[in-house]
C-alpha cells in the first residue's frame, strides 16, 4: 500500500491546520449511510479532534487538510434527512450552515440513493451557494448497473459534482479541487432554488420531494441486466419475520462460540506472561521493600491489573472486529430492523436496538449512544435498560460458568457447543428483560406516546477486513482495555486489603462474606459472591480470580494461596475448587450467569449515566432497579429448585 506523506495525519502541515492555521472552512453534510464519515476521513485522515456540539450532546468531529498553500478546516455534521424537522441532530445541521457560515458546504449523496439524497442537497441550496455535491458510492452503484451524469447533474443543481468512491480514496483529490475553486470563488455558483413562496408545510415538503425526483430521473441510467438479486434475496432472509430471527441468532451464536474459542490460546499466552511470569518480576523488583507495599503493589494493584489485561484483551480482540464487520457488511441495521417491531410493542423506541448493541461491548458506550434518540422519555428507557446487555467485562463469568459446569452436562464433543449455546441464551434472555422492562417503564414512572422514526437500510457492502480490525483495536478494544485498567487497579488493591487486614483475628472478607452468606445463600449462591461483586464493582473482569481467591484462601480446604492473591486455574481445577471448596453445584452457576446478567451497573456506567442525565434520581434507578431484579430472579430461581429437589 503506498503511502502519501502530504497527506499522513502526522504531517506538521495538517497538524497545523487541526490546530487552527486554516483560512477556509468546510461543512460535510448528508444523509446517514451515505459514506459522509468516510468522505470526511478520507479529507482529514487520522488527525481529528471529536466533542460535542455547545449546549447539546451531539457529538461533532473536526480536522483538516492543506491544499493549493491553503488551509481547510473540516467540520463533520450529524447525519441528517432534512433541515426542516426539530431533532437534535437537524438543528444542529441547520444552525451551523445558515449562523456558521461555512465558506463551503460539502453536500454526500449516496449515488444508489439518488432521488432520497438530493431532497436535503435541495434543501441546503436554499441557504446556501457554496455547495460542493459528492457523488459517493459510485462503485457501489456501478455494482448494481447504476449510471450518473454528473455533468447533467451538476447543470440541475447549479453547483460542481465531484463522483467518488471514499472507501477506496477514488475522487478525493477532485473533490478537494471542487472545494478549493468555490472557497477562493474560481466557480460561479448558482444553486437551484425553488420557490416556496405561499406554500403550506405540507405543500413544502412536496415541492422538494417532486424536484428531486424529477432531478434523479433525469440524471440516472439504469442497465436492467445487472444482477440486483443477490441483495434482494439477502433482504428477503434477513429481515423475514421468522428468518430473520433464525439468522440473527446463528450469526450471534458463531460469533460467540468463535470468541469463546478463539480466545483460549492468547489468554494463556498473556496469564503465563502477564500474571505468573510478571508477577514474580514485580515481586523482586519490590524484594527490599516492606512486605505490606510488596503485597498492595504486587499481589494488589499489578496483579488486578494483568488479571484484568489477560482476560479481556483476547475476548475483545476477536469479538470486536467480528462485530464491526457485521456492521459494515450491512448487516446491523437489518438487527435493528427486525428488533424495531417488538422494541415499538414494548412501548420504546426503535432506535433503543441500536443503543442495546452497542452495549455488548460496554455498557457505558451503551448508554451514550442513547444521545441519537431524540424523546426524553426513550431515551431514559434506553438508559435504564441498557444494562441488560451483557457487555464484555460479564462475558468471561458466563463463559467459565458455560463451559465449566453447563458444557460438562454432555458428551465431550458436545461440550463446547452447549456451552456457547447457554452463553447465547443468557444474552437473548437480556433481550427478552430488556423488552419487559421498557414496557413497565412506558407504562409506569414513563408514560408516553411511542415516537415514530426512518430507518434505512444501508446497501451491501465488503467489509474492508484490515482496516476494520485496526479501528476496532484502537477505537473500541484498547479503550475500553485501558477504562478497565484505570478500574482495575484500585479494585485489585481493595481486594488485597480485604484480605490482608484482620479484625478480631479474622481478615476483613472473612467478617464480610460470612455476614453476607444468608443472603447469597437464599440466591443461590454464597456470600463469597457477593462479596467478589462487592469489591469488583470497579471492573466486572476480575470477579471469577476474586471468588477462586477468596474460595481458596476462606472456605474449609486450605490450598496455601495467599490472601488478597487473584489467580487462575485450568477449567478442570476451577471446577474442582468450586465444588470441592466452595460446595458449588450447577443451580449456583446458573444463578452466578442468572446474576451477572441482571446485576448492578459497573462504576464507569454509573458514572457514564450521571454524566449524561444529570439526575440523581435516574442514576439510583438505573443502579438499583437491575440489582433488585438480580435479587428477585435468583431468589425466586433458587426457591423452585428447592421445591423440586434439585438444591
Amino acid at each position: 500500500m503506498s503511502h502519501d506523506c502530504g497527506s499522513c495525519a502526522l504531517n506538521p502541515q495538517r497538524l497545523e491546520v487541526v490546530a487552527g492555521g486554516y483560512d477556509y472552512v468546510v461543512a460535510v453534510a448528508g444523509n446517514p449511510n451515505t459514506g459522509k464519515s468516510t468522505v470526511f476521513n478520507a479529507l482529514t485522515g487520522l488527525r481529528q479532534r471529536s466533542g460535542n456540539w455547545p449546549g447539546t450532546t451531539v457529538t461533532r468531529a473536526e480536522g483538516g487538510y492543506r491544499f493549493n498553500g491553503h488551509g481547510y478546516k473540516v467540520v463533520d455534521l450529524p447525519g441528517v434527512y432534512s433541515l426542516r424537522s426539530a431533532t437534535g441532530e437537524e438543528d444542529v445541521a441547520r444552525d451551523f450552515l445558515q449562523h456558521g457560515t461555512p465558506d463551503v458546504t460539502v453536500v454526500v449523496v449516496d449515488a444508489t440513493r439518488l432521488e432520497r439524497n438530493l431532497n436535503l442537497v435541495l434543501q441546503i441550496l436554499q441557504v446556501t451557494d457554496k455547495v460542493v455535491v459528492a457523488l459517493n458510492l459510485v462503485d457501489e452503484a456501478e455494482r448494481h448497473g447504476i449510471t450518473v451524469d454528473t455533468r447533467h447533474l451538476a447543470r440541475e443543481l447549479g453547483v460542481p459534482v465531484t463522483a467518488t468512491a471514499a472507501r477506496r480514496g477514488r475522487g478525493i483529490t477532485e473533490l478537494q479541487e471542487s472545494i478549493d475553486l468555490v472557497a477562493r470563488g474560481k466557480v460561479a455558483s448558482r444553486g437551484r432554488r425553488l420557490r416556496l413562496d405561499d406554500l403550506s408545510e405540507d405543500e413544502v415538503v412536496v415541492a422538494f420531494f417532486a424536484e428531486a425526483g424529477r432531478i434523479a430521473r433525469s440524471s440516472i441510467t439504469v442497465d436492467g441486466r445487472a444482477r440486483l438479486t443477490v441483495d434482494r434475496m439477502l433482504d428477503r432472509a434477513l429481515t423475514h419475520r421468522v428468518w430473520g430471527f433464525v439468522v440473527m441468532g446463528l450469526l450471534f451464536f458463531g460469533v460467540f462460540w468463535f470468541t469463546i474459542t478463539g480466545a483460549a490460546v492468547p489468554s494463556d499466552f498473556l496469564y503465563r506472561l502477564l500474571v505468573q511470569d510478571g508477577h514474580v518480576l514485580v515481586r523482586e523488583l519490590l524484594s527490599g521493600a516492606p512486605w505490606w507495599i510488596t503485597g498492595l503493589v504486587a499481589d494488589g494493584i499489578y496483579l488486578g491489573t494483568a488479571w484484568v489485561i489477560a482476560v479481556m484483551l483476547p475476548p475483545m480482540a476477536i469479538f470486536f472486529p467480528l462485530f464491526t464487520l457485521l456492521e459494515d457488511f450491512g448487516y446491523l441495521p437489518r438487527v435493528a430492523f427486525n428488533l424495531d417491531r417488538l422494541f415499538a410493542s414494548a412501548g420504546a423506541h426503535g432506535k433503543q436496538s441500536l443503543s442495546m448493541m452497542m452495549g455488548y461491548g460496554c455498557n457505558a458506550a451503551g448508554v451514550t449512544a442513547t444521545r441519537i434518540i431524540d424523546s426524553p422519555r426513550e431515551r431514559m428507557i434506553a438508559i435504564v435498560t441498557n444494562n441488560f446487555s451483557i457487555c464484555n467485562g460479564r462475558w468471561p463469568t458466563l463463559i467459565l460458568m458455560g463451559t465449566v459446569f453447563i458444557g460438562t452436562l454432555v458428551p465431550p464433543a458436545l461440550a463446547g457447543l452447549v456451552a456457547a449455546g447457554s452463553v447465547v441464551l443468557v444474552a437473548v434472555l437480556g433481550i427478552v428483560t430488556t423488552l419487559v422492562v421498557s414496557w413497565g417503564l412506558s407504562k409506569t414512572v414513563l408514560r408516553g406516546a411511542t415516537s415514530v422514526y426512518s430507518l434505512e437500510l444501508p446497501p451491501y457492502r465488503p467489509p474492508q477486513v484490515l482496516r476494520t480490525i485496526y479501528t476496532s483495536v484502537i477505537d473500541r478494544t484498547l479503550k475500553v482495555l485501558w477504562r478497565a485498567i484505570v478500574m482495575a487497579a484500585p479494585a485489585g488493591a481493595v481486594i488485597w486489603l480485604i484480605g490482608n487486614v484482620s479484625v478480631d483475628g479474622s481478615s476483613i472478607a472473612a467478617h464480610v462474606s460470612h455476614g453476607l452468606d444468608p443472603l447469597g445463600l437464599a440466591l443461590g449462591l454464597n456470600g463469597i459472591i457477593l462479596l467478589a461483586y462487592l469489591v469488583a464493582i470497579p471492573a466486572n473482569e476480575i470477579i471469577i480470580p476474586t471468588i477462586l481467591m477468596l474460595t481458596m484462601t476462606l472456605g474449609p480446604i486450605q490450598y496455601g494461596v495467599s490472601s488478597g492473591v487473584m489467580l487462575e486455574l485450568a477449567d478442570t481445577e476451577t471446577g474442582s475448587v468450586l465444588v470441592q471448596a466452595g460446595g458449588w453445584t450447577v443451580l449456583t452457576a446458573i444463578n452466578l450467569m442468572l446474576f451477572s446478567m441482571l446485576h448492578n451497573p459497573c462504576s464507569t456506567t454509573i458514572l457514564t449515566i450521571w454524566k449524561e442525565t444529570r439526575s440523581l434520581k435516574w442514576t439510583t434507578t438505573a443502579t438499583l432497579l437491575p440489582l433488585a431484579l438480580a435479587f428477585g430472579v435468583t431468589f425466586a430461581t433458587a426457591g423452585l429448585a428447592r421445591l423440586a429437589g434439585w438444591a
